[in-house]
């Protein structure tokens, strides 16, 4: 339980972060909340010469609305998102997930920019904003860039990022009237990572019709995915309980997990049919009374 040996740089802005990043490559990685890169240091899945600590930049903790999307810096923790009204009133798929996110300690210290940028398929933050379209901005020493998210994620804890890149904010478009979004996950205890979970954004038109829609699945792949099947299955349909079934179903043969102790291979696939219905249903719901 004890690291194996780095060195410690404290970095006061943004441009020291990167220059650091810079001059040690893939010898350095970037310390955040620490709740995922911690746990992994002690039990030496991962071992790193250089710890570069962004956790008191302040320019990296914010959301606000700007110009047509929700703005979120990539250093803002996890209760700050809890207590957020702008979250709350515009994302009923971020008020659902946050919550469920590890414990209070956790949500204290952990950041939204380190649960993304992690990597990690079993972190609830990618598959929402891939439900969400969200832009994902990296910084590096050539300058900013944006990812979609959907684009983000290469294989298992491998992402888009550059080693001397940082994730630095989050674009979240603002839904239009008539749109809703849920997440559901099922997890064995508090704390836990998700046995299987499911993050719904859709749209409806005048005649409560499916105008857009879109999936993203936790934790049943090497990486977040994105069911585009089987929300296109939705577009254009007044949704009802064999619709949904047959898009719930298809998302389930999307995903491609694994065994391990929180379940078989078919349990989690029939999770995954369970808990998309239910987050379909719920942001129809929301969605109707936007």
């Amino acid at each position: 339980m004890i690291p194996a040996p780095f060195d410690y740089h404290r970095a006061g802005t943004l441009d020291e972060a990167i220059g650091l990043l810079a001059r040690y490559k893939a010898d350095a990685r970037l310390l955040a909340g620490g709740m995922s890169l911690l746990p992994m240091l002690k039990l030496r899945l991962a071992s790193f010469g250089h710890l570069v600590d962004i956790s008191r930049i302040a320019e990296l903790e914010y959301i606000k609305e700007d110009k047509g999307a929700v703005r979120i810096g990539a250093g803002t923790r996890q209760a700050t998102l809890e207590r957020s009204e702008l979250i709350k009133s515009r994302f009923g798929v971020l008020a659902d997930a946050v919550p469920l996110i590890a414990d209070p300690l956790v949500r204290n210290r952990g950041t939204i920019g380190g649960n993304v940028a992690n990597g990690d398929p079993a972190n609830d933050h990618p598959a929402i904003m891939i439900a969400l379209g969200a832009e994902l901005v990296a910084r590096g020493p050539k300058g900013e860039r944006s990812i979609p998210a959907n684009r983000f994620y290469k294989d298992l804890f491998v992402t888009d990022l550059k080693a001397d890149e940082i994730l630095v904010e989050l674009r979240i478009p603002v839904p239009p009237p008539r749109s809703g979004s849920a997440y559901r996950k099922l997890k064995r205890k508090t704390g836990d990572y998700a046995v299987a979970g499911v993050a719904v954004q859709l749209t409806l038109d005048a005649k409560g019709a499916v105008e857009r829609c879109s999936i993203g699945l936790t934790n049943v792949a090497p990486t977040p995915l994105e069911a585009a099947e089987a929300a296109k299955m939705l577009v254009g349909k007044v949704p009802d309980e064999k619709s949904i079934l047959e898009a719930a179903t298809a998302a389930a043969k999307a995903a491609r997990p694994s065994v391990d102790r929180r379940g078989s291979v078919e349990y989690k696939r029939e999770m995954t049919r369970v808990l998309c219905t239910r987050a379909l249903k719920a942001a129809l719901e929301r969605a109707g009374r936007s």
